[in-house]
């Protein structure tokens, strides 16, 4: 479940199983890593994007939904952030 030190990126997908649409794993695996792994730092001012800690290795990682034409926002994406760029958007 913990992040791998190989990876840079999770994207999550939706998959529409019996006629509804579910997450996929990788989906899943996002949304528990930013619930039990994974330390908040900040929030962007668009309300959507966060940033967090991996305090396994101190990696940033950006939440991100790059499909918010879909309901919720849609799947997440999850990946690996440099310093300068956080400090750049996220003002820290």
């Amino acid at each position: 479940m913990s992040l791998a030190p190989d990876e840079t990126e999770l994207v999550g997908r939706w998959e529409m199983v019996q006629g509804r649409m579910v997450e996929d794993e990788a989906s899943r695996r996002i949304k528990k890593l930013v619930r039990e792994e994974l330390k908040s730092v900040a929030k962007a001012s668009n309300g959507w994007d966060s940033l967090f800690r991996d305090p396994a290795d101190g990696r940033l990682w950006e939440l991100t939904y790059p499909s918010s034409e879909l309901q919720g926002g849609g799947p997440p994406t999850l990946r690996v952030m440099s310093e300068e760029a956080a400090h750049k958007k996220y003002g820290l």
